[in-house]
């Protein structure tokens, strides 16, 4: 996918996404420094179906630990 820098609103870029030309907001933070105008990017979108797994034990973990706490009392 490609976007293209159309122009900055203040901390935002707003950036269109090719073929559609659909509009997005992107913090200036997020960009790379110098980023002007006109300025193309590839835009890959990963999922990472480890960090999911990892941050989904967690939550299971601790409410588990509720559970057994709110057992106790």
């Amino acid at each position: 996918m490609k976007a293209v820098i159309d122009r900055f609103e203040g901390d935002y870029a707003v950036m269109l996404f090719v073929p559609n030309e659909i509009q997005v907001d992107i913090p200036r933070r997020l960009l790379p420094e110098g980023c002007k105008e006109g300025d193309w990017f590839n835009v890959i979108f990963e999922l990472d179906q480890g960090e999911k797994e990892e941050r989904k034990a967690r939550i299971q973990h601790k409410m588990e630990m509720l559970k057994e706490r709110s057992k106790k009392s």
